[in-house]
């Protein structure tokens, strides 16, 4: 089975595939490569509704480009944790944040949150992101302020007095209730409309169905969160003194 790195000429015939809407095992199968580096090729770049050949090709020679320049002759970089494939790594990461770029996350924010996801940690400083991502620190900072309100990180200070941005357990959690909470709102200005608008009138039912809709969705979202995080995440009380 052929390695390295696909050619332009494989790109072509993946853009093919893709276009007639062959399954990315299929794809695989023709070029004699493994369904997994089909899929990895596919999904960072654009996605099977846009990916382009060409695109793709010059997509790959920038992101080679740029670690090259990351990576001066001379320094090496230490060596990935738990022996790790640092390549396959990568392209995982890419595929993550393309994943949650199609879900509607902005790319930064995207990048952002894959970084600290992929982090054993769990937290970086904002300075290391900057090193990580190889972006600017007002990126960073725009980016962390996006997913703070969106409750989908949180800042702590470590023993340095250094924000750190932090993932866990209860991120998700926080992320569901600040979803509903904003979902109120919607539900509170829906209703106002119905008043101003007129009740029985079209345009009020509408309104009245879309309050209506959002206040189920948000109760169920709610106590399914709550249910989730007392069964997953809640840790057993350790025994009394007296019990056995």
């Amino acid at each position: 089975m052929p390695g390295g790195r696909l050619t332009q000429q494989e790109r072509q015939q993946i853009a093919l595939g893709v276009a007639d809407g062959l399954a990315y095992a299929e794809i695989a199968r023709r070029l004699d490569r493994p369904t997994s580096t089909i899929t990895r090729e596919v999904l960072r770049n654009g996605g099977p509704t846009a990916y382009r050949a060409d695109l793709a090709h010059r997509a790959t020679e920038r992101r080679t480009h740029r670690r090259a320049q990351a990576s001066p002759h001379g320094t090496q970089a230490p060596p990935p944790a738990h022996g790790r494939d640092a390549e396959a790594v990568r392209a995982y990461e890419e595929v993550f944040t393309t994943v949650l770029m199609q879900a509607g996350t902005p790319k930064m924010m995207a990048r952002v949150m894959v970084c600290l996801y992929t982090t054993d940690a769990g937290s970086l400083t904002a300075a290391e992101l900057v090193q990580r991502l190889q972006v600017s620190p007002a990126s960073i900072s725009k980016a962390v302020a996006f997913l703070e309100s969106q409750g989908l990180v949180r800042r702590e200070r470590d023993e340095r007095r250094r924000d750190r941005y932090v993932v866990d357990d209860d991120v998700w959690y926080q992320a569901m209730i600040a979803s509903a909470r904003a979902n109120a709102q919607i539900i509170e200005t829906a209703q106002q409309g119905v008043a101003i608008l007129g009740p029985g009138t079209p345009a009020a039912a509408r309104l009245e169905n879309i309050a209506r809709f959002l206040d189920f969705v948000s109760e169920s979202i709610t106590r399914a969160a709550e249910q989730a995080r007392e069964v997953l995440y809640t840790k057993a009380e350790p025994p009394s003194d007296g019990a056995t």
